[in-house]
């Protein structure tokens, strides 16, 4: 078990992170616990590595003293070739965002899905899970989509421009949840399924503010579905902006953000965050202020 004495050295591997608010959300709740905890983000843009870096990364990481590495794109999947143990979950997921530094082993975790779910049935209470649409089937879309079946979703479509990529993840997510229908679909074919949809979400980097716009016509959309974003910076993304316009129920990546933060302090620390206090301090880092549930529900309504 982790001693208030310890210190903690994380990093975050990924491109266009800079501006990242897990590094702040981590040193945060790090002092509420009386524990020295320091989050250095690994811009892969800044430094001018590729992808297939992260390796090379995660050795210099160990061997600096690091106790371990959240990752996030492109890494999530490549990842993977470098770890010497993984979580069953993340192993089915097929993608790891959580790095535990121990010793000389890299053992890989997933907390997107366990994130994505926690904020998914706080903040879509009684979504409607019937036939859903999934844009991207990435390191977060592949965590997003487990966490959709895993809630109950009756139909799941992939798309993603990698048809390919979708449809290993659709055969893989259709073996594990029999009772579901999970198929990857054409980006051409996108446009009727969004119509017919109950809930859409955006699993891909569009939206961010290195990747402007949306995944699809938001003209789709009807006040009858709801959607959920997984990015955060910015939190009013182009997407979130235009369904809350329409009236859909809406769930902003912020709630993955601070559920995937939540269990990969835990996980590096063993210690027990408060959740409500990571989501407060996310809110205030975007200069919302924390909120209650009880108002966040109803500003979903």
């Amino acid at each position: 078990m982790s001693t208030l004495n310890e210190s903690f050295l994380i990093g975050l591997i990924g491109d266009g992170i800079t501006e990242s608010l897990t590094p702040p959300m981590h040193e945060r709740e790090g002092d509420h616990h009386g524990v020295r905890y320091l989050y250095r983000p690994v811009d892969l843009a800044e430094i001018h590595r590729p992808g297939t870096d992260v390796g090379e990364l995660l050795r210099a990481g160990r061997d600096l003293g690091f106790n371990g590495f959240n990752i996030t794109h492109p890494c999530k999947q490549i990842v993977m070739d470098h770890l010497d143990e993984v979580d069953p979950q993340a192993a089915a997921i097929g993608a790891v965002n959580t790095v535990l530094i121990r010793g000389d082993k890299f053992i890989g975790y997933n907390t997107d899905c366990s994130g994505f779910t926690d904020g998914f049935r706080a903040g879509l209470p009684g979504a409607d899970l019937e036939r859903l649409v999934q844009f991207g089937s990435g390191g977060a879309g592949s965590a997003v989509a487990e966490a959709l079946l895993a809630v109950g979703a009756q139909r799941l479509d992939l798309v993603d421009v990698d048809v390919a990529r979708a449809a290993q993840r659709a055969a893989a997510l259709a073996g594990r949840y029999p009772g579901a229908v999970v198929a990857a679909v054409e980006p051409d074919q996108a446009p009727e399924l969004v119509e017919g949809a109950s809930g859409v979400v955006n699993a891909t980097p569009v939206g961010m503010h290195h990747h402007p716009g949306t995944p699809f016509d938001t003209a789709l959309l009807s006040a009858r579905q709801w959607v959920a974003d997984v990015v955060y910076l910015p939190l009013a993304t182009e997407l979130v902006t235009a369904a809350k316009a329409l009236g859909c129920h809406v769930l902003d990546g912020g709630h993955m953000a601070v559920g995937q933060a939540v269990d990969a302090f835990r996980l590096f620390t063993e210690l027990d965050p408060d959740r409500q206090r990571m989501r407060d301090h996310f809110l205030s880092l975007t200069g919302q202020g924390p909120v209650s549930a009880a108002q966040e529900l109803g500003a979903a309504q």
